[in-house]
């Protein structure tokens, strides 16, 4: 059986409102996916943007290089192509120019055909007041988890 394989972004949902969420094909070459296949991928620091053709591009997203790779080996920051329905893509595009939202990756996973498949999503940055609201709601919700476990 093979490994499940989940990268996430963490910071994502703390630094961004998420406003809708789509799942994405994603353009690798052999030795990327085979970086990813052993978890050797990381996507805290990326984000989407659109090219004068209007495709979707991952930008900053890091893929450490293969191990056993050769003269063929692949970048580590290279800008990798998003696939998406020309659709969603002009929807994505509309809303990313006219309210200045922006495109953020959220997760890197490998589905049950072997394909590799990142899920986007539109989102608007927090502001600081927002960034508190959630850390007090946070430590709140540990809180009663933890008074609860008290009288079980």
């Amino acid at each position: 059986m093979q490994k499940k394989i989940n990268i996430q972004n963490k910071k994502a949902r703390f630094l961004y409102e998420i406003l809708d969420k789509y799942t994405a094909g994603i353009v690798l070459t052999g030795t990327e996916i085979k970086s990813i296949r052993s978890s050797k991928a990381s996507i805290a620091e990326s984000f989407c943007e659109f090219n004068e053709k209007g495709e979707l591009f991952v930008i900053n997203a890091t893929i450490e290089e293969y191990a056993f790779g050769n003269y063929y080996n692949h970048r580590p920051k290279a800008e990798r192509k998003l696939l998406l329905n020309k659709r969603e893509l002009k929807k994505l595009h509309k809303e990313v120019q006219n309210s200045g939202l922006t495109i953020i990756p959220l997760r890197l996973f490998i589905n049950e055909k072997g394909y590799a498949k990142m899920d986007i999503a539109l989102a608007k940055g927090k502001k600081l007041f927002d960034k508190r609201e959630t850390i007090k709601d946070r430590d709140s919700k540990r809180d009663l988890d933890r008074i609860k476990k008290n009288f079980k």
